[in-house]
């Protein structure tokens, strides 16, 4: 029904015009007696064979919702219904911020994928950890942080302590996120010897906390081969784990019109045409990290099949995003089934 009926409605909405009516029907259709526990028995399937240990923690499934779709946390506890194991918030900046200006997200929809430039749009660390706090669902929980557009690299780590300090007592992991290509200047600080300084800045803070909480790095697909070994050097030192890969700024092997393309501008691209580029960064991680360094794949996951790839190349676990918005809620438990049916 999804496919057929719900979002060629929703796809008459700009993107973003569609993202937030989707949020507002969601909270208010949940706030329905019964509604949530009906979804969950419809979208979640569980299975012990799915359970995952990895950083820690124990996911009830391998299939988490990437960072960027629930931004203020304003969802947890709905977007648990669809069976996630896991569900990732942010970017969160220490302060709130506006993004940059609309039109800022594109559909592609011949490609099967989006263009965005949001530029880290949220209401800040406080006004999520306040959400965070409510939140009645048991679901693990990711705090995906950045700084905030103004802040020069130089202070960035001040940007993401704060974030840390805010968001601890709340979520269930970290994610650093210097990969980004819609704040200036951010991917700068993937280079190694910044990306070495703010992860050890970073672990510092965690080393100063009754409970440890892992700290995970997210990497953009463009890096070369050179970079990502770089990368995997101070990952082993400074992170317990990655998140490959964010949304790329290429525009290859593009079947829309380049000329609508170029009208959209920058921004990061994500969805089917992201997938081999996403794969080909997991199986390099996984050759120079070893098998048992924890990676989780995202990027181009629109079918159950490509999940099993990803897991194939080296993943230990998944994201979703894009795949959601084009194929619905039902993808979840598809990819879970798909995973139990290969073994």
């Amino acid at each position: 029904m999804y496919k057929s009926l719900i979002r060629p409605l929703l796809f008459l909405l700009s993107p973003e015009r569609a993202h937030h009516f989707t949020f507002r029907l969601l909270s208010l259709i949940c706030r329905i007696p019964g509604v949530g526990r009906w979804l969950g028995w419809l979208y979640t399937l569980k299975d012990p064979s799915l359970e995952k240990k990895l950083l820690g923690l124990t996911f009830p499934n391998p299939v988490g919702l990437a960072a960027g779709f629930d931004k203020d946390a304003r969802l947890i506890d709905e977007l648990s219904c669809f069976g996630f194991g896991f569900i990732e918030i942010g970017t969160i900046t220490p302060v709130g911020q506006p993004g940059n200006d609309k039109p800022r997200l594109f559909r592609l929809s011949t490609d099967q994928a989006l263009i965005n430039r949001m530029g880290f749009n949220n209401d800040g660390a406080e006004d999520a950890a306040k959400r965070l706090r409510a939140r009645r669902s048991r679901v693990i929980v990711g705090g995906n942080i950045g700084k905030n557009k103004l802040t020069a690299n130089e202070h960035a780590e001040n940007d993401y302590v704060r974030c840390i300090e805010a968001l601890y007592p709340y979520v269930d992991y970290f994610v650093v996120n210097v990969s980004s290509p819609n704040t200036p200047g951010l991917r700068e600080l993937q280079e190694k010897e910044p990306l070495r300084k703010l992860l050890e800045r970073i672990r510092s803070i965690i080393r100063t906390k009754d409970i440890r909480k892992p700290i995970l790095l997210k990497i953009a697909p463009d890096l070369t081969v050179d970079q990502l070994d770089e990368v995997a050097v101070v990952l082993r030192e400074s992170a317990d784990g990655v998140i490959a890969t964010n949304t790329t700024t290429s525009r290859e092997g593009l079947s829309t019109d380049p000329g609508r393309v170029a009208k959209y501008g920058p921004g990061g691209l994500s969805g089917a045409p992201l997938k081999n580029q996403s794969l080909e960064v997991v199986r390099h991680l996984r050759k120079i990290l070893g098998k048992e360094y924890p990676i989780i794949g995202v990027g181009g996951i629109m079918l159950p099949e490509d999940a099993v790839d990803m897991l194939r190349a080296g993943a230990d676990l998944v994201q979703i995003y894009t795949g959601f918005i084009y194929e619905g809620p039902g993808l979840v438990a598809a990819i879970n089934r798909e995973i139990l049916s290969v073994g």
